[in-house]
């Protein structure tokens, strides 16, 4: 019985909240903005990527036009793989920080059968350890809208630090490989939409920062 306690208050104890304590329900009331600082990758040329904040502070959505990886007879050797690193300054108010407590990845797919696609992303704070990058894998034939949720559980959450000025950078990829599909077909993978209708939303998550001692 003793055993069993002790194990249980180990667990408890390597569960530690940022200073704070737990994510809070009800996000700031002043308005998040968010500056793209740099934009860089094939998936991502100048001009086709969009940040935009949520109403409700709960979240942003990064808009893509031209992020699609493909492979086919129109193809070029280069497009089986896509990428875009954004670099956002993301204002709060004073007093509160962030993180991310789960995203959204949406958009389209058209696989010929024996041809196969991945979704991959990461992001870190500037200067500070990457998250694991996770993946989504698809298989043809498909031809459809996908989706993923990536979620953080909450002791996962990494927190910008409160006080310090550090840029939030996000890494997405997308990839296509033929496998043995007919060559002379194309297969593709897209995260954007030519109407503006296909988001990414990263999902925050709050804290209160201590006061300066």
């Amino acid at each position: 019985m003793l055993t069993t306690l002790a194990a249980a208050a180990l667990a408890m104890s390597t569960i530690v909240f940022p200073p704070g304590g737990a994510p809070l329900d009800t996000p700031p009331p002043d308005h998040i903005t968010i500056d793209v600082v740099t934009i860089n990758g094939s998936g991502c040329p100048a001009g086709t990527a969009a940040v935009a904040v949520s109403p409700d502070n709960k979240a942003f959505t990064v808009t893509y036009s031209e992020f699609m990886a493909q492979v086919g007879p129109q193809a070029l050797p280069t497009d089986f793989r896509k990428n875009c690193q954004l670099n956002l300054r993301v204002n709060v108010p004073s007093g509160f920080t962030y993180g991310i407590s789960s995203t959204d990845y949406r958009g389209f797919a058209h696989l010929e059968a024996g041809a196969t696609a991945l979704e991959r992303a990461n992001y870190y704070f500037q200067g500070m350890s990457q998250t694991e990058y996770r993946q989504h894998n698809y298989a043809g034939p498909f031809s459809d809208d996908w989706q993923a949720t990536d979620t953080n559980d909450i002791a996962a959450i990494v927190y910008h630090p409160c006080g310090e000025k550090r840029n939030f950078n996000i890494n997405t990829e997308l990839r296509v490989n033929a496998g043995t599909s007919d060559r002379t077909k194309t297969s593709f993978i897209a995260m954007d939409s030519t109407d503006g209708s296909i988001e990414t939303t990263y999902h925050f998550a709050w804290l209160v920062c201590p006061p300066p001692r």
